[in-house]
């Protein structure tokens, strides 16, 4: 080998040309970890409601490290997300030394029991909220399911002017609808819509022609349904009462 000019110029050829390569990404790495290329700016995007601004600039502040380049960005979207109100963050660098977030917030739907909410795409969430939201109560994972089931029941219900305020599914998978009125429906496992529809078509004129309260209505009958009328209840138990004391 070492009787062979063209092969030795070939390696050392070969050699320097590696050689090159490594100086010139070592000549990269440091150039760009130099401190010339400082993030200056932080546009925020998106109409937030929840997270404020000091929120951002504290996550900024303590978990984006690096100039332009160096940013980890991964990291960053990582550390926005953990913000309660957070559902979505992209991240972008703009040329020279800013950087676009854009949020999404959770639009919340519901309260998922009586320690989290559940938004319009049907996720659970941790977050503080003082506003009216209806409650789902359901076994774990079923989140997204009973939003679709409340989306229905609450617009087959409009038409009598009802709004459902809490939506439970057992671990049976037995549904249960308490409207704003206080009346509670109870729909079973089985027939779910077809139960529904058929009580607010007949409601105009059954129940609705009723002058007294209603609390709660079975519909789990194949003809027809039964009531519950708190008054006539108290009125029996006191007939009973006094009977009993004459």
């Amino acid at each position: 080998m070492w009787n062979r000019p063209r092969i030795l110029n070939a390696t050392a050829n070969f050699l320097f040309a590696v050689a090159g390569l490594l100086a010139g990404y070592a000549g990269v790495i440091l150039f760009v970890h130099l401190p010339i290329f400082p993030l200056r700016v932080v546009q925020v995007e998106g109409p937030l409601e929840h997270v404020t601004s000091e929120d951002i600039k504290t996550v900024v502040t303590r978990d984006l490290m690096g100039n332009f380049f160096t940013l980890n960005l991964p990291a960053g979207r990582a550390a926005l997300q953990k913000l309660p109100w957070v559902r979505n963050v992209d991240m972008r660098r703009r040329w020279p030394d800013q950087l676009e977030v854009r949020i999404e917030e959770h639009v919340p739907l519901a309260r998922w029991g009586d320690h989290a909410l559940v938004d319009i795409h049907g996720d659970v969430f941790e977050a503080a909220y003082g506003g009216a939201l209806p409650v789902f109560v359901g076994p774990a994972g079923t989140a997204r399911e009973l939003m679709l089931r409340y989306e229905h029941f609450r617009r087959s219900l409009a038409p009598l002017k009802k709004v459902p305020v809490q939506i439970l599914m057992s671990p049976r998978r037995a549904w249960q609808i308490r409207l704003q009125d206080g009346m509670t429906l109870e729909l079973g496992r089985e027939q779910i819509e077809a139960r529904l529809a058929r009580f607010v078509g007949v409601y105009e004129r059954t129940i609705g022609r009723l002058a007294r309260r209603i609390d709660y209505v079975d519909l789990r009958y194949a003809n027809g349904f039964v009531v519950r009328i708190p008054e006539l209840r108290f009125d029996k138990l006191r007939s009973k009462t006094r009977q009993g004391a004459a």
